[in-house]
């Protein structure tokens, strides 16, 4: 195992989700202030941001460990993705609104997974998992 490599990765895997976080708000602000869904485009960018993340977290786990708060981030961004696959297919396309407490909760598991990861990148994640 190379920590200096397992940092990198999960390092980017934090900018990616950032970007994608940034997203998600304005996702959310449109939601919530216009009562309305956002566009495609931006839900489209802000899933392969957040995919990318978790691809590359699943990546680190797999090829080097990664801290264990890392890990229970990587399983709260699935849980994430999943809401959001939820929100996309079964709203979304359907052209219904997006449900309030399904947005949230899809937010709250992403934030959630966002803090835990940005402690392991700080360097407080405790005993490394996997690899």
């Amino acid at each position: 195992m190379n920590p200096d490599e397992m940092m990198r990765v999960m390092r980017v895997a934090a900018m990616l989700f950032t970007l994608a976080a940034l997203g998600g708000l304005g996702m959310a602000g449109i939601r919530f202030m216009g009562h309305r869904n956002p566009p495609a485009w931006i839900a489209m960018v802000h899933g392969l941001l957040a995919a990318a993340g978790v691809t590359l977290l699943a990546y680190g786990w797999y090829a080097f460990g990664i801290p264990a708060s890392a890990l229970l981030a990587l399983l709260l961004f699935l849980l994430a993705a999943a809401g959001g696959a939820v929100l996309s297919l079964g709203y979304k396309w359907k052209h219904r609104l997006l449900p309030a407490g399904l947005v949230v909760g899809h937010a709250v598991a992403a934030v959630a997974g966002y803090v835990l990861l940005l402690v392991a990148v700080s360097g407080g994640g405790g005993a490394v998992a996997g690899g």
